[in-house]
């Protein structure tokens, strides 16, 4: 079907006409025809297939269906030449070329220049490349429509390698008021595939499948929501004739995209509590009593409590708990994970606790210890430094089951590791941690055990929908009692001379100071320079014997580093300098003031981690940004969000506006979240629309077997097979 001809028809009489003709055997086909190589559309070819393929990932003409537009350029609007202004903004004139002449500019250089008419005036078109295909395909004193940007010299208007298309062509092509920018990379360009040229493939596309795509939501769900048909919400993206026929196809196909994912994880999510038997713990012991009515070093806030009972609940029935904790930086994580220990302990059960780093791993294990010392309970440490005849006794442990909990890094995952009864997985900061390392300590027992995820990154509410949608989530979001929030200020760096006093004040005091430089990969010898620059600079306005400085930074051994830590740690030192390995895993209370240097340097929820090592003290704790005079627009927001606020959960919002989900998510995890058409931070409400519906179907119909359900359920079985957002998730 040519496509003047398709475009005669009104788009619903278009589709009416479609459903009569044996809609069902015409759908199936069209569904096909979805599957063929993309190099088989006309006008595209083995050459342009294999570009496309490898520069957007297009291999068949779905691929190229779901390639959405980036933005649109307004094309409703036809403007005369005298309505021309100098705004340097792009229009579409309707007019004539009456000659066209070559201009020297010296150098051997020149430029093409035409003159346009319209009825109302004239104005010129400029070409400084191309000249001579330019001039030898314009035809002279016939109606075309030009569209690019304006600018004005004296009382000319002049349009430079203006978009042009013979009026007659433009009426008949397949084309959108609204014209589409897809998006493309420099090599494309490079190789004549413009956006004009996808535009036109698309077109080619809708003409070979005659824009008859299969509808695949409810229609119950159509009308309760006021969605329009697949086949329009496709059209409109790609062609709409107006910003509300656009703005119905993107709210449409966003909600889709969206509304899959969630059916997808909670799928996952009832399928695991049913299919997945858990080792119930029935009782609440000794243990865990003895400990909270003898040994807790203060009472549980609030939201502790409703975090245990939530994990309680889990853990006593039949189904994996399978749970994401979520406290913001001395929250209580750790009082809660080892009180979920006791509970395993007194059902028959072991526990391990996987950590990312050494440093945590041990704060973990001094922390619990401590904590456990009046228990009868046994405790070990594993990590790469275990020597190996530790290594021995605490596998044997582990095997004869006189080892209650484990403790430790990626060591834990070592064929070699494996446990009498294994009730309770704890991993903290699972974002650092493979798919399949994680599996790796489920494997550890014949039954899963339960699994609780902690983390001390405050995940929004949009991405732990999202990328924890199959866990259920616990949020520890009040402090401990008797904690002072830490005041937070941004200083510029030439005011050093006064913080420094401040600096000296507070070790007067009797208090300890971080001075924390940034640690950047790519950089990592200017960034060590950075270091000892600045090491040197605070020796000498600190000087001894007056004060003492421990030193920490990625390039030293582990037993300097460790020694340096237990120096600042038992007070012999006042000032710690040092890069991001302080991030986690330093737990000194007599701490209370971090100095972040180049703060514009550092990420959001870094600086709040940073933050987070102070603080930890009854005394009031301080974080003091230093930065230069020049920031950018990002780097203000990040200094103003800090002063402003010490709610993770609310940095983390600002965060996820200011980077993006893929960013915030670390390199794991970036390919996670490559969603065709929805923004997780711009279209949250939708994705709470998707996650409210997709919840209330499964409780109607968990397995999509009603009658009203069978296109659902196909396109759900076809997505589950393809390794998209989901088949990531933990």
């Amino acid at each position: 079907m040519a496509i003047s001809k398709l475009t005669n028809y009104k788009l619903s009489s278009f589709f009416e006409e479609q459903r009569e003709k044996n809609k069902e055997k015409r759908l199936n086909t069209q569904m096909n025809l979805l599957e063929t190589p993309i190099e088989y559309l006309k006008g595209v070819g083995p050459q342009r297939g294999d570009l496309l393929r490898k520069e957007l990932g297009i291999h068949k003409y779905a691929d190229l269906l779901n390639l959405f537009p980036n933005r649109y350029i307004d094309r409703t609007r036809y403007y005369k030449i005298n309505e021309l202004q100098n705004s340097n903004s792009e229009v579409q004139i309707v007019g004539k070329i009456i000659n066209i002449k070559t201009v020297e500019q010296g150098k051997g250089r020149s430029r093409l220049v035409a003159t346009f008419v319209d009825d109302t005036g004239q104005m010129e078109l400029v070409w400084f490349q191309g000249q001579k295909w330019i001039r030898e395909s314009i035809k002279i004193n016939i109606p075309y429509v030009i569209f690019g940007k304006v600018t004005q010299f004296g009382a000319t208007y002049n349009m430079a390698h203006p978009e042009m298309e013979l009026l007659e062509e433009h009426k008949a092509s397949l084309r959108s008021a609204m014209q589409p920018v897809y998006p493309s990379t420099e090599k494309l360009a490079n190789k004549g595939i413009s956006n004009k040229v996808i535009n036109k493939m698309m077109q080619q596309l809708f003409v070979e499948t005659q824009a008859l795509f299969s509808e695949n939501l409810p229609n119950y769900l159509l009308d309760e929501l006021k969605l329009i048909p697949k086949n329009a919400a496709l059209f409109n993206i790609h062609f709409p004739k107006s910003q509300d026929l656009l703005a119905k196809a993107q709210f449409r196909l966003k909600f889709e995209e969206l509304f899959f994912i969630q059916l997808q994880l909670i799928t996952k999510n009832l399928i695991r509590k049913h299919k997945i038997k858990g080792m119930p713990f029935e009782r609440v012991g000794e243990n865990f009593t003895d400990f909270y009515n003898n040994h807790l070093p203060f009472d549980l806030t609030n939201a502790q409590k409703r975090v245990l009972k939530e994990i309680r609940n889990d853990l006593g029935s039949n189904a994996q708990m399978n749970r994401l904790l979520q406290g913001d930086v001395g929250s209580g994580k750790t009082i809660v994970a080892l009180m979920c220990m006791l509970l395993a302990k007194d059902n028959g059960f072991q526990s391990c606790l996987m950590a990312p780093t050494e440093i945590l791993a041990n704060q973990h294990f001094n922390g619990i210890t401590e904590l456990a010392k009046e228990l009868n309970i046994t405790i070990k440490i594993l990590t790469g430094s275990t020597k190996t005849a530790e290594r021995k006794i605490i596998h044997e442990a582990l095997e004869n089951g006189t080892l209650d909990i484990l403790i430790g890094t990626h060591a834990l995952l070592e064929d070699k590791v494996q446990f009498h009864n294994l009730g309770l997985a704890i991993i903290d900061e699972q974002h650092r941690f493979g798919v399949e390392q994680r599996s790796k300590l489920w494997k550890k027992n014949d039954v899963p055990p339960h699994v609780l995820v902690m983390t001390a990154t405050p995940i929004p509410r949009t991405l732990a929908m999202s990328l924890y949608g199959d866990l259920d989530i616990s949020v520890i979001d009040e402090l401990p009692p008797g904690r002072k929030p830490i005041q937070t200020v941004h200083r510029y760096d030439s005011n050093r001379l006064k913080v420094w006093k401040f600096l000296k004040d507070e070790i007067a005091k009797g208090r300890q100071v971080y001075i924390v430089y940034p640690l950047i990969q790519e950089s990592e010898k200017m960034d060590y320079k950075d270091l000892m620059d600045g090491y040197e600079s605070i020796s000498r306005d600190f000087p001894l014997p007056q004060y003492s400085i421990s030193i920490v930074h990625g390039k030293m051994k582990p037993t300097d580093k460790d020694e340096e830590m237990r120096r600042f740690s038992e007070g012999k030192t006042n000032i710690m300098v040092a890069t991001t390995v302080i991030e986690v895993g330093v737990n000194v209370p007599n701490a209370s003031v971090m100095v972040i240097e180049s703060a514009e340097r550092f990420g959001l929820s870094q600086l709040h981690q940073l933050r987070g090592r102070v603080g930890r003290g009854a005394e009031q704790s301080y974080c003091i940004l230093m930065t230069s005079h020049k920031l950018s627009n990002d780097s203000k927001i990040r200094m103003e969000t800090m002063v402003r606020t010490n709610d993770g959960f609310e940095i983390s919002e600002v965060d996820l506006k200011l980077r993006g989900p893929g960013d915030i998510m670390g390199k794991q995890q970036s390919g996670v979240l490559n969603l065709q058409i929805a923004d997780l931070v711009k279209d949250k409400e939708i994705l709470q629309l998707a996650r409210h519906h997709a919840i209330k179907l499964l409780k109607d119909d968990a397995p999509m077997e009603k009658p009203e359900h069978s296109k659902l359920r196909e396109a759900f079985i076809e997505l589950s097979k393809k390794k998209t957002i989901w088949n990531y998730i933990s």
